[in-house]
Protein backbone atom coordinates (compact mmCIF):
# COMPACT_ATOMS: atom_id res chain seq x y z
CA UNK A 1 0.00 0.00 0.00
CA UNK A 2 1.49 3.66 -1.18
CA UNK A 3 2.52 6.03 1.88
CA UNK A 4 -0.19 8.95 2.34
CA UNK A 5 1.90 12.04 2.65
CA UNK A 6 1.45 13.49 6.43
CA UNK A 7 0.45 17.25 7.09
CA UNK A 8 3.27 18.35 9.52
CA UNK A 9 2.78 21.29 11.82
CA UNK A 10 4.96 23.09 14.34
CA UNK A 11 3.14 20.83 17.07
CA UNK A 12 4.71 17.96 15.57
CA UNK A 13 8.04 15.86 15.56
CA UNK A 14 9.19 13.12 12.85
CA UNK A 15 11.60 10.63 14.78
CA UNK A 16 13.52 8.85 11.80
CA UNK A 17 14.55 5.68 13.82
CA UNK A 18 18.25 4.46 13.29
CA UNK A 19 18.66 4.88 9.43
CA UNK A 20 22.47 3.98 10.03
CA UNK A 21 24.68 1.66 7.66
CA UNK A 22 24.99 -1.49 9.93
CA UNK A 23 21.61 -1.42 9.49
CA UNK A 24 20.98 -1.30 5.98
CA UNK A 25 21.99 -3.58 3.14
CA UNK A 26 25.91 -4.72 4.11
CA UNK A 27 25.77 -3.03 7.25
CA UNK A 28 27.09 -5.61 10.46
CA UNK A 29 22.79 -5.69 11.47
CA UNK A 30 21.52 -5.11 7.93
CA UNK A 31 17.63 -5.06 7.56
CA UNK A 32 16.35 -6.33 4.12
CA UNK A 33 15.00 -3.06 1.97
CA UNK A 34 16.43 -0.90 4.37
CA UNK A 35 18.33 1.15 1.86
CA UNK A 36 15.05 1.48 0.01
CA UNK A 37 13.48 3.48 2.86
CA UNK A 38 15.58 6.26 2.06
CA UNK A 39 13.51 8.09 -0.42
CA UNK A 40 10.43 7.99 1.05
CA UNK A 41 11.92 9.06 4.66
CA UNK A 42 13.68 11.96 2.09
CA UNK A 43 10.52 13.06 1.25
CA UNK A 44 8.62 12.72 4.92
CA UNK A 45 11.44 14.92 5.99
CA UNK A 46 10.87 17.39 3.34
CA UNK A 47 7.61 17.85 4.65
CA UNK A 48 8.36 17.92 8.15
CA UNK A 49 10.49 20.50 7.16
CA UNK A 50 7.79 22.69 5.11
CA UNK A 51 5.12 22.02 8.19
CA UNK A 52 7.75 23.69 10.45
CA UNK A 53 7.95 20.36 12.71
CA UNK A 54 10.96 19.48 14.54
CA UNK A 55 13.13 16.64 13.07
CA UNK A 56 14.99 13.92 14.74
CA UNK A 57 17.39 11.08 13.81
CA UNK A 58 17.76 8.48 16.77
CA UNK A 59 20.99 6.52 16.38
CA UNK A 60 22.64 3.57 17.93
CA UNK A 61 25.70 5.02 19.29
CA UNK A 62 27.70 1.69 21.28
CA UNK A 63 30.60 2.07 22.82
CA UNK A 64 33.40 -0.87 21.53
CA UNK A 65 32.79 -3.40 24.45
CA UNK A 66 28.73 -2.72 24.54
CA UNK A 67 27.02 -5.14 26.65
CA UNK A 68 24.83 -5.55 24.04
CA UNK A 69 27.04 -7.70 21.19
CA UNK A 70 27.72 -11.53 21.09
CA UNK A 71 31.30 -11.60 22.89
CA UNK A 72 30.10 -9.54 26.12
CA UNK A 73 26.97 -12.39 26.05
CA UNK A 74 24.54 -9.91 24.51
CA UNK A 75 22.22 -11.19 21.74
CA UNK A 76 23.68 -8.75 18.56
CA UNK A 77 27.10 -8.99 16.46
CA UNK A 78 29.18 -6.03 16.50
CA UNK A 79 27.37 -3.00 15.59
CA UNK A 80 26.55 0.98 15.36
CA UNK A 81 30.03 1.25 17.50
CA UNK A 82 30.85 5.50 18.00
CA UNK A 83 32.72 7.34 15.08
CA UNK A 84 32.94 4.23 12.96
CA UNK A 85 31.53 4.17 9.16
CA UNK A 86 28.62 1.71 10.33
CA UNK A 87 27.41 3.92 13.03
CA UNK A 88 27.20 6.92 10.74
CA UNK A 89 23.56 7.90 9.32
CA UNK A 90 22.66 6.20 5.72
CA UNK A 91 24.81 8.79 3.36
CA UNK A 92 22.01 9.94 0.84
CA UNK A 93 19.57 10.37 4.06
CA UNK A 94 18.95 14.26 4.47
CA UNK A 95 19.61 14.98 7.66
CA UNK A 96 20.87 18.75 8.00
CA UNK A 97 21.86 21.23 11.02
CA UNK A 98 18.91 21.69 12.08
CA UNK A 99 18.35 17.58 12.66
CA UNK A 100 18.35 16.85 16.44
CA UNK A 101 20.46 13.64 16.56
CA UNK A 102 19.49 11.59 19.69
CA UNK A 103 22.22 8.75 20.89
CA UNK A 104 21.16 5.57 22.42
CA UNK A 105 22.80 3.22 24.46
CA UNK A 106 25.99 4.96 25.11
CA UNK A 107 26.90 3.42 28.04
CA UNK A 108 28.77 0.40 28.35
CA UNK A 109 26.46 -1.83 30.75
CA UNK A 110 22.65 -1.01 29.47
CA UNK A 111 21.10 -1.39 26.23
CA UNK A 112 18.18 1.00 25.08
CA UNK A 113 16.15 0.34 21.97
CA UNK A 114 14.00 3.28 22.24
CA UNK A 115 14.78 7.17 21.40
CA UNK A 116 13.42 7.89 24.72
CA UNK A 117 15.15 5.35 27.01
CA UNK A 118 17.42 7.49 29.07
CA UNK A 119 17.88 10.33 26.14
CA UNK A 120 15.90 13.21 28.07
CA UNK A 121 13.80 13.37 24.62
CA UNK A 122 10.25 13.21 26.13
CA UNK A 123 11.11 16.14 28.18
CA UNK A 124 12.57 17.83 25.34
CA UNK A 125 9.49 17.31 23.21
CA UNK A 126 7.41 18.50 25.84
CA UNK A 127 9.57 21.69 26.12
CA UNK A 128 8.67 22.87 22.35
CA UNK A 129 5.08 22.46 22.65
CA UNK A 130 5.35 18.95 20.55
CA UNK A 131 2.11 17.00 20.99
CA UNK A 132 2.53 14.38 18.16
CA UNK A 133 5.47 11.92 17.15
CA UNK A 134 5.59 10.68 13.48
CA UNK A 135 7.83 7.64 13.89
CA UNK A 136 9.64 5.51 11.20
CA UNK A 137 13.00 4.04 9.97
CA UNK A 138 14.80 0.67 11.67
CA UNK A 139 13.89 -1.84 12.53
CA UNK A 140 10.09 -2.23 13.07
CA UNK A 141 10.32 -4.68 15.00
CA UNK A 142 13.13 -3.75 17.29
CA UNK A 143 13.55 -0.32 17.80
CA UNK A 144 11.10 1.64 15.94
CA UNK A 145 8.76 -0.81 18.06
CA UNK A 146 10.32 -0.11 21.47
CA UNK A 147 10.17 3.63 20.51
CA UNK A 148 6.28 4.04 19.20
CA UNK A 149 5.41 2.43 22.59
CA UNK A 150 7.73 4.72 24.78
CA UNK A 151 6.30 7.77 22.90
CA UNK A 152 2.54 6.81 23.80
CA UNK A 153 3.80 6.00 27.49
CA UNK A 154 5.31 9.25 27.32
CA UNK A 155 1.72 11.00 26.85
CA UNK A 156 2.62 11.95 22.77
CA UNK A 157 -0.40 11.74 20.07
CA UNK A 158 2.03 8.68 18.31
CA UNK A 159 1.82 7.62 14.89
CA UNK A 160 3.63 4.70 13.16
CA UNK A 161 4.59 5.70 9.25
CA UNK A 162 4.43 1.29 8.65
CA UNK A 163 5.86 1.62 5.22
CA UNK A 164 8.87 3.85 5.58
CA UNK A 165 9.81 1.12 8.12
CA UNK A 166 11.17 -2.44 8.03
CA UNK A 167 11.26 -5.32 10.02
CA UNK A 168 14.13 -7.56 11.20
CA UNK A 169 11.35 -10.67 11.16
CA UNK A 170 8.65 -9.78 8.88
CA UNK A 171 6.68 -12.40 10.55
CA UNK A 172 6.75 -10.33 13.61
CA UNK A 173 4.57 -7.37 12.19
CA UNK A 174 1.72 -8.83 12.94
CA UNK A 175 2.87 -8.22 16.74
CA UNK A 176 3.76 -5.07 16.37
CA UNK A 177 0.49 -3.82 15.04
CA UNK A 178 -1.55 -5.27 17.67
CA UNK A 179 0.86 -3.83 20.15
CA UNK A 180 0.97 -0.55 18.93
CA UNK A 181 -3.13 -0.96 18.59
CA UNK A 182 -3.22 -1.76 22.40
CA UNK A 183 -0.74 1.40 23.62
CA UNK A 184 -3.21 3.87 21.18
CA UNK A 185 -0.82 4.51 18.50
CA UNK A 186 -2.09 5.13 14.81
CA UNK A 187 -0.36 3.10 12.35
CA UNK A 188 -0.41 4.87 8.91
CA UNK A 189 -0.03 3.24 5.60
Amino acid sequence: MPHTQVKYGPTDALLVVDMQNDFCEGGALAVAGGNALVPGINAEIAAARTGDALIIASRDWHPIDHVSFVHRGGPWPVHCVQDTPGAAFHPDLDLDDATLRVSKATAFDADAYSAFDGTGLAGYLRERGVTRVIVCGLALDVCVRATVLDARQAGFETWLLESLSAAVDPDAVADCRAAFAEAGAAVMP
